[in-house]
């Protein structure tokens, strides 16, 4: 271990310092975090240790941190960092039992460089915090050295976000909090995912890497898509990432069969009725938790027609982007149908792009009276209006 770097960086007296990625998923306290703060204006550090359901608050004194340290790390913890006024430091082992270090300077106001008073110095920090450096709150926090988001070309080699990057590196962040939402209430912590259409699967290893790393979920998790090049990139990377219940599979999504239970279900830009058929296989296993972003939705666009509102349907564009809302909320009203608790949700900005929409359905204990025809009496109104049908419709309604 790199107990004289450590011990450096304690010398310094730093403002946070961050435990992460579990030894053991069994162990108590699945992350735990330590803060310098004032009380009755006297400096001392507060240790607050997450368990699944609770967060436990511990005062010590800066003497104490060594001993704090070197009990946790790296025995309970593979992740350790510590921040100080203008440097951070980044410890981490590897699967294979290597030690990975980095060190990098903060920037601070020229303000708070020039600044001696502990008071002032708390009040510019909280002020910063809550304008330039709203980034320290996002759930892939900078200065964390993430393969998937170094080979994305989002993070450099040393966890800095890359200037050009930033609007991805946000909208990665926000699909994790959609999944956050969801997952922190989810009673089971081993689970089995699967993504449908999963492409290069950038979100995949990042959920993974997010889901086991930080959350300390015990996940297998399957990417599935039609091209054979992809899933042997994607079977390699994994393999090189230490991911070892990450794999790929080359296959069809309608008429997909696994067999385990599955808890939750991704379908990212599955392309037109692909989607209904990766939302249908959902609905079949009762998967607790879907998450799908819809994508190339052609099927209604060819098909609607109406008499009483056809300027809906007479300007092109207008009908293209109709047919694609008008498909997304019979799906959500089809999954309410099925039993599941459904929002349609921004996914990212719509200035960045028109598919923005993410669908987020999560199995219900109990399915509110009334609720199941209500859903179903909106899609048969909608379709009937417009003389068209939906695969989606087709599949769990018609059972075809």
């Amino acid at each position: 271990m790199d107990t004289e770097r450590i011990c450096e960086a304690l010398s310094k007296k730093p403002d946070k310092i961050i435990f992460s990625g579990l030894v053991d998923n069994s162990y108590k306290y699945k992350k735990t975090v330590i803060k310098k703060i004032i009380i009755k204006g006297r400096e001392v550090y507060q240790a607050e240790r997450f368990t699944e359901k609770q967060t436990f608050h511990e005062n010590t004194d800066a003497d104490s941190l060594e001993f704090i340290i070197f009990s946790e790390f790296p025995d309970n913890y593979k992740q350790l960092n510590i921040f100080c006024d203008d440097v951070q430091y980044d410890f981490k082992y590897s699967k294979k039992g290597k030690l990975l270090f980095n060190e990098h300077k903060i920037k601070l106001s020229k303000n708070l460089k020039h600044n001696n008073d502990l008071d002032d110095f708390m009040m510019i920090t909280h002020r910063e915090k809550n304008s330039h450096n709203r980034k320290k709150n996002y759930l892939l926090p900078e200065g964390t050295v993430i393969p998937p988001l170094v080979d994305l070309g989002i993070f450099t080699k040393e966890g800095k976000i890359v200037k050009s990057m930033y609007g991805k590196y946000r909208q990665i962040n926000r699909f994790l909090e959609l999944v956050e939402d969801v997952v922190r209430d989810y009673p089971n912590k081993d689970m089995h995912i699967v993504d449908f259409g999963c492409g290069k699967s950038y979100l995949t290893f990042i959920l993974y890497y997010y889901l086991v790393e930080i959350k300390g979920y015990n996940v297998h998790m399957t990417g599935l898509d039609l091209k054979d090049d992809v899933i042997e990139k994607c079977n390699e990377t994994a393999k090189k990432y230490n991911y070892d219940n990450l794999h790929f599979e080359l296959g069809d999504i309608n008429g997909y069969k696994t067999p385990f239970d599955v808890d939750m279900v991704i379908t990212l830009h599955a392309c037109d009725t692909a989607t209904d058929y990766a939302l249908y296989n959902a609905v079949s296993w009762n998967a607790k938790m879907i998450f799908s972003v819809p994508c190339c939705q052609h099927e209604l666009n060819k098909k609607i027609k109406s008499d009483d509102l056809s300027i809906l349907t007479r300007y092109g564009i207008i009908k293209e982007r109709f047919a694609a809302l008008a498909t997304d909320a019979i799906r959500g009203n089809l999954l309410e149908y099925a039993g599941y608790k459904t929002q349609l949700l921004e996914f990212v900005d719509f200035a960045h792009t028109p598919k923005n929409i993410l669908i987020r359905a999560v199995k219900r204990p109990v399915t509110p009276k009334g609720s199941r025809e209500k859903a179903l009496e909106e899609v048969d109104r909608l379709m009937e209006e417009f003389h068209t049908d939906q695969t989606l419709y087709n599949l769990i309604v018609n059972e075809k």
